[in-house]
């Protein structure tokens, strides 16, 4: 029988990577992961980056397990996390850096580090296919059918929701073959909390939503948006009207980019690295080359 993850683990392990990214003197990459996924989804991320000459930083949610196997065991662990929580357990762990870091997102961590980056704790920006935010109107009928796996039932909102293989098709794997689709949700797939769907959903609707982020901050920096071409989760129509809503930002740079043939799983699919090399050219353009302050 699996044991229950020790509490604070997660944590204590991002304040690790906090502490070497202070003594690296380096540019930290700070990497921020989506619903259903773990921090080691970015690991072959930040060996791109740490060859580039800048520090990754990988944290978690609040609470994250450590493995796939921990997570499947225990999605519990996932349960009741809001969108407000996570931003603020980020935000906290940015501010522990000596030196402003560049931060990268992925689905709900493209949300987040448009939050981050609203909040002007980032010197630069990547949101890689961004869940949507107060303001940002698309409903395309992909993005709520993907969604249906969590909004379909109101009890999800309290739960945490693991995808079956064809959600997970559907939603992440669309775009690559049946044998790497099954391989992708074998080795990342983990159960989510529920409540952030169901936030965003309505945030349209809640004045006081925590599914908001502040478009015109003038220290929020460069900020890149990055599309799958074939993405059912965030299509192209959500993409572009987020990069709408910051484009209105006169203090900072804003652009977005479409990567042809990609879905969801873009950020973890065969072809990582493209995008990869997209968002680091990205970053070496406002950030340099060599990773120093």
């Amino acid at each position: 029988m699996a044991s229950t993850p020790a509490p604070g683990t997660s944590y204590a392990r991002d304040l690790a990577q906090v502490e070497r990214a202070n003594a690296s003197g380096r540019i930290p990459v700070v990497f921020v992961h989506g619903l259903w996924l773990l921090p080691t989804s970015w690991d072959r991320w930040a060996g791109v980056f740490e060859e580039a000459g800048y520090t990754a930083v990988t944290p978690g949610w609040p609470d994250d397990p450590e493995t796939v196997e921990e997570a499947r065991a225990h999605p519990e662990s996932f349960a009741g996390k809001t969108v407000g929580q996570v931003a603020d357990h980020f935000c906290g762990l940015v501010r522990k850096l000596d030196v402003k870091p560049v931060v990268v997102g992925h689905s709900f961590g493209g949300l987040i580090t448009q939050i981050i980056a609203g909040r002007e704790l980032s010197r630069a920006s990547v949101a890689i296919d961004p869940a949507p935010f107060r303001g940002v109107l698309p409903l395309p009928l992909s993005s709520l059918r993907a969604a249906s796996a969590v909004l379909g039932n109101p009890a999800n909102y309290h739960r945490a929701v693991p995808l079956t293989y064809e959600q997970f098709r559907y939603s992440f794997a669309n775009a690559v073959d049946e044998d790497e689709a099954r391989r992708l949700y074998d080795t990342y797939a983990v159960p989510a909390p529920g409540v952030p769907l169901f936030q965003a959903a309505a945030a349209n609707l809640n004045p006081w939503t925590e599914v908001k982020v502040d478009t015109t901050a003038a220290g929020r920096g460069p900020l890149l948006i990055v599309s799958g071409e074939k993405d059912h989760t965030v299509p192209w129509a959500i993409a572009k009207a987020s990069y709408d809503k910051q484009l209105r930002n006169a203090h900072a740079v804003t652009e977005i980019v479409e990567m042809p043939g990609r879905g969801h799983a873009l950020t973890i699919d065969d072809g990582w690295r493209e995008v990869a090399d997209t968002v680091l050219a990205f970053v070496r353009r406002f950030v340099g080359p060599e990773g120093r302050p």
